[in-house]
């Protein structure tokens, strides 16, 4: 289905979040010398008329930079994001509005490259014409232009990831955006991360999601945090209640991993203000959360009426969102005093000869040790059984006897009858719209996707 066009929704509260986040991750990538490659899996137009047909018909503007374009006392993080805006807009009349391929070619340097790739045949047409009219004002400007480091592709953004990570310099910001016309999207933006994170693991992603009320958005979110990146951070911004029909587009979010370490802090400033400036009514919320690859399953969750239970590795960073969740790593130790389940499993007769199993650690894809709790996690949560207040034995495992001096490991001990009867094992040990001077044409698009929401 090709039937979305951004032209309709340009400018809206699900933008001013998607752009504002952009612009934060190009100044952390502008940091270092090293040049960089920003890949753009959906495009679009790069540039949308205001003024045109398709975005007055909706006037979704007016849920976002609307509202922002006159304001004058802002946070200092959203200043960047808005004089790019305006930059576009000498006359001081909100005519156009950019596209992510026209705000990385403006915060990027001239030494990083762009890939920018779009399905749709009228919005990559209408892409590749603004961008040489950005080269045709460079040119008249005396600056220099890009050249072959912008390139625009007619293409599926999901399959060019695989022939471009990793980047020649090792440095890449991707962002994901599809329409999400279809459920299938949801599938195709973890598999394409998935399968991104395994070639070019260190690189920097940021996902763009509508929060809607069907079930693949639902569980959009808790599904990246299992994508095996270093360090995950997930903002979402409600404007309004969401009606009881669940039409329209009320709140969206962006899922980055390999966020930059700053873009916490900066978030915690400035989602506040976007909540009051763009905010309908009492429903109007921001979300965001911060932590690491979630190995759990769905099936450690608890169902019912209470409360979720906590899996994975993630900390609740906003106390004025009223969301959140607190994830503990992996599975739990046995409690001092609990029965290995194994032992159920023995043999009859083999519990008397064999020697007592050491207690079982918690796994870890890492093969390491159960990390301590780490601060700022709600009290009373523990992330291994309790300790006993007595002493320690002199020598072994807790809970086991003391070992033997010297002699073959307790594995060896155990009757030819038991399953783990045998020597030492051998081997070695156990991861659109228009530019200036340009317009944007296209219908509304049909069908679910984004109910009315944006990309």
């Amino acid at each position: 289905m090709l039937s979305y066009r951004h032209a309709f929704h340009a400018g809206n509260h699900a933008d001013v979040l998607k752009h504002f986040v952009q612009v934060q991750l190009h100044l952390y990538m502008n940091q270092k010398d090293v040049p960089y490659t920003y890949i753009d899996t959906h495009s679009g137009a790069g540039v949308y008329a205001l003024d045109s047909f398709q975005a007055t018909k909706t006037a979704e503007f007016d849920t976002g930079i609307g509202p922002l374009w006159s304001a004058t006392e802002v946070p200092e993080a959203l200043q960047p994001y808005l004089d790019l805006v305006k930059g576009m807009n000498p006359s001081g009349k909100m005519r156009y509005y950019p596209g992510s391929p026209y705000v990385a070619e403006q915060m990027a340097r001239d030494e990083d490259r762009l890939r920018l790739f779009e399905l749709h045949p009228a919005d990559v047409r209408i892409l590749a014409e603004n961008f040489r009219k950005v080269e045709a004002h460079k040119a008249e400007q005396g600056e220099r232009a890009r050249g072959r480091r912008v390139m625009i592709e007619h293409g599926d953004g999901f399959q060019s990831l695989k022939k471009l990570l990793p980047p020649p310099s090792r440095r890449a910001l991707v962002l994901v955006d599809p329409p999400y016309e279809i459920k299938d999207d949801y599938k195709k933006v973890r598999d394409a991360l998935d399968e991104a994170l395994g070639r070019f693991p260190s690189g920097m992603y940021a996902v763009w999601y509508p929060v809607l009320q069907r079930m693949e958005s639902r569980q959009f979110a808790d599904k990246l945090k299992r994508l095996p990146a270093k360090e995950w951070l997930n903002v979402t911004l409600t404007i309004s209640t969401p009606g009881p029909d669940g039409v329209g587009l009320h709140s969206s979010g962006m899922f980055i991993l390999n966020p930059p370490y700053t873009l916490e802090a900066t978030l915690r400033e400035t989602m506040p203000y976007l909540v009051q400036a763009l905010g309908k009514d009492a429903g109007a919320r921001f979300t965001i959360e911060t932590g690491t690859q979630v190995t759990g399953t769905v099936g450690m969750r608890e169902t019912g009426s209470g409360p979720r239970v906590p899996i994975g590795n993630a900390r609740r960073a906003s106390p004025l969102s009223g969301k959140g969740s607190l994830r503990l790593p992996g599975q739990s130790m046995l409690r001092e005093g609990e029965e290995d389940p194994r032992a159920a499993r023995k043999p009859a007769g083999a519990a008397d000869e064999a020697a007592p199993a050491k207690p079982r650690r918690a796994w870890r894809p890492d093969g390491g040790a159960q990390p301590k709790p780490q601060e700022g996690r709600a009290a009373g949560v523990r992330t291994g059984g309790p300790r006993s207040d007595g002493p320690r034995p002199a020598s072994g495992a807790r809970g086991e006897g003391p070992r033997p001096a010297s002699g073959p490991r307790a594995d060896s001990q155990r009757p030819t009858s038991s399953p783990r009867a045998g020597g030492p094992k051998a081997g070695g040990p156990k991861g659109s719209g228009a530019g200036p001077g340009g317009s944007k044409q296209g219908g509304p698009r049909s069908g679910g996707g984004r109910g009315s929401g944006n990309r």
